[in-house]
């Protein structure tokens, strides 16, 4: 590595370090990005042990055989019962930059659920409501219709945080236990008319998108920091300035 043998243990950066194997330079694997539908029963996770007794596939399966010729992992996750927009990628910083907690990173949701959500109650799940981890964060709520004949409500959630299973077990919570959930936004990225259990790359405009939406999510998060530690350290200079004057005997 570099030009010196690699001992156990060490680590390197195919984007930056120098690698070769019997004197054969490995390059960096080229990024790739793909969007899938994902169905229902379908599991966002690269590996299944359980596949073939459950009867069931994960998300890889669903992709083109062009696209499983580069070892893709699903960014975030769709639970079994849940559908809509997954971002299958290679690229590890983009993934962190869009999961991350601190970057606020956009889902959008369609939702149905069982009974009439009336509007106190859409306020409340909007505020946040009481979970046996916490509260969730406030969410948008728009466009609650109710259709009479089904006993059924339809409304739009845009969270900025995904913990498992957070809408489901929001509204379970509230009395309206979830009919069908669809994620139909991620960020930038929007779901759009690709058909149920489809994939494909994202277009060069989505692609350009994405990375600056991460790239504008990592300086945000990073000026923070420095503006934090600036507040701290100004802090601490101020406490020192108020300490009072030591007295000498």
């Amino acid at each position: 590595m570099n030009g010196a043998v690699a001992r156990l243990g060490e680590r390197a950066d195919p984007e930056e370090d120098e690698i070769r194997v019997d004197g054969r330079r490995l390059g960096a694997e080229p990024r790739s990005y793909w969007l899938l539908h994902k169905p229902k029963n379908v599991l966002t996770t690269t590996r299944d042990p359980f596949a073939e007794e459950a009867g069931r596939r994960t998300v890889l399966e669903l992709l083109p055989p062009a696209a499983r010729r580069t070892r893709l992992y699903p960014v975030g996750r769709l639970d079994l019962d849940s559908e809509g927009l997954l971002l299958l990628t290679n690229d590890g910083d983009l993934a962190q930059a869009l999961l991350h907690p601190s970057h606020g990173c956009e889902r959008e949701y369609r939702v149905e659920v069982w009974g009439r959500l009336t509007s106190e109650t859409a306020r409340q799940l909007a505020r946040g409501v009481e979970l046996d981890d916490g509260p969730t964060q406030p969410c948008r709520v728009r466009s609650v219709g109710y259709d009479r004949a089904r006993d059924a409500s339809r409304l739009v959630l845009i969270l900025r945080e995904g913990r498992k299973r957070q809408i489901r077990r929001a509204l379970l919570a509230l009395g309206h236990p979830v009919r069908r959930l669809v994620r139909v936004r991620m960020g930038p990225l929007r779901l759009g008319e690709l058909p149920s259990g489809r994939a494909r790359p994202l277009t060069a405009h989505e692609e350009r998108a994405l990375l600056r939406f991460a790239r504008s999510a990592r300086s945000s998060t990073a000026s923070d920091a420095r503006g934090t530690g600036a507040d701290s350290r100004s802090a601490r200079v101020r406490a020192r300035g108020r300490r009072k004057p030591q007295r000498f005997r």
